[in-house]
């Protein structure tokens, strides 16, 4: 199989055993932002896991593949490894977040409404949209663009802001 080229996120560059199809997607969609967005040139990146750094986030601990540090490096998204141990719920106003599952079995809450997830599943969870997770997970999340610090925000906050007039 031949290597996408463009991207950060192929399974060789990112030593993940991912799925060729959503490779591909995570292609064609970093290669539409990276063209629409006039930002330095995109620099080939490698990085394995165990040199990545790791942090504390709102749904567990992740492993920052392609992140905040990378930003010189003209990338089009992040992709964070996360061992998700229970998710609270939140939202992005500007970002898209992709979820696909490495290993185990939990569920993702998307607007209320529970889905159960497996080693396998893909979840597209667009702008606006409330998430959750619980069970013992592990997902490879990827932020379209990336997630920055001042678009995350938590559920009481929406509800909060919905009854302004």
């Amino acid at each position: 199989m031949s290597r996408p080229t463009g991207t950060i996120c192929s399974r060789q560059w990112l030593h993940l055993d991912l799925d060729s199809s959503l490779a591909t997607t995570i292609n064609d969609i970093s290669k539409s932002i990276h063209m629409s967005n006039a930002e330095p040139k995109l620099r080939v990146l490698v990085r394995h896991e165990s040199d990545s750094p790791k942090e504390r986030s709102t749904c567990g601990w992740r492993h920052l593949l392609v992140s905040r540090q990378d930003k010189d490096k003209g990338v089009a998204a992040w992709a964070h490894a996360v061992d998700i141990d229970g998710a609270r719920e939140h939202y992005h106003k500007r970002s898209t977040e992709l979820y696909y599952v490495l290993e185990g079995e939990g569920t993702v809450t998307l607007d209320g409404v529970e889905h159960a997830v497996r080693k396998g599943s893909l979840v597209h969870i667009p702008p606006g949209v409330v998430h959750g997770a619980k069970g013992r997970v592990r997902v490879l999340v990827v932020g379209i663009p990336d997630i920055a610090d001042d678009d995350l925000f938590f559920l009481e906050a929406k509800q909060s802001s919905a009854g302004k007039i």
